[in-house]
């Protein structure tokens, strides 16, 4: 699976010879992928041509030459492979398989009483475009049943959108008093703060607004099958 900067990377360099009969310069390829340096698009074109997708020939300018396209695009189709974990989201058009994000692993979210605030990065996993929109994403892991009645279970990664604002009613990664992390639906009520669990089991959290601090709105999940 590409990322989504490979796959745009090898598309726009398919096109320009295409176009062309010359692969694009280093500078064309940095402007056109609005990379900041031209050492990004080494690490791409590498990553690439390890895959099998681009050759450098020898011994001549821009001597890039594309080998193979992804499936959907060489094909018109989805390509085929194994089974992959169902994606629980919203709405939104499909994507290309091969247009995707890799999202950084945070570590894990409470769904139940408050664990650790948020850790460091500890892993990456691509995910599809078409479940993220824009903006600064990340993942964290579930623990925890208090919001299995939203359709949320213990173990599913959450896909967490950044941000330090939400509307009532939102599934939010709630810091509380700085020192602990939970997903839950964020409730205003005048001035107070209302953290609501989606189990009866577990009872809403009341907070004064300097008590929680919101680092992210949920827009999607991941569930694996084992």
């Amino acid at each position: 699976m590409l990322t989504r900067k490979q796959h745009e990377l090898l598309m726009f360099v398919h096109e320009r010879i295409k176009e062309t009969g010359v692969s694009p310069s280093f500078d064309e390829m940095k402007e056109a992928l609005d990379l900041a340096s031209k050492s990004g698009i080494h690490r791409l074109i590498t990553a690439l041509e390890e895959r099998g997708f681009i050759r450098r020939l020898a011994h001549r300018a821009r001597a890039l030459e594309v080998v193979k396209l992804p499936e959907e695009a060489s094909m018109g189709g989805r390509p085929r492979g194994p089974f992959r974990p169902q994606v629980v989201t919203g709405g939104g058009a499909a994507q290309p398989a091969n247009d995707v994000r890799e999202l950084p692993v945070l570590g894990k979210i409470a769904a139940g009483t408050p664990i650790s605030a948020i850790q460091h990065e500890k892993d990456r996993i691509p995910v599809p475009e078409a479940l993220l929109g824009s903006g600064e994403h990340y993942v964290l892991e579930v623990s925890g049943d208090s919001m299995i009645n939203a359709g949320i279970l213990d173990g599913d990664l959450a896909l967490i959108r950044k941000s330090d604002t939400a509307s009532s009613g939102e599934i939010v990664v709630a810091l509380v008093e700085g020192e602990e992390a939970t997903l839950k639906r964020l409730r205003k009520r005048g001035a107070s703060i209302a953290l609501e669990a989606a189990n009866p089991a577990y009872e809403t959290r009341i907070f004064g607004p300097d008590q929680v601090e919101v680092q992210g709105k949920l827009v999607g999940l991941i569930r694996r099958y084992h």
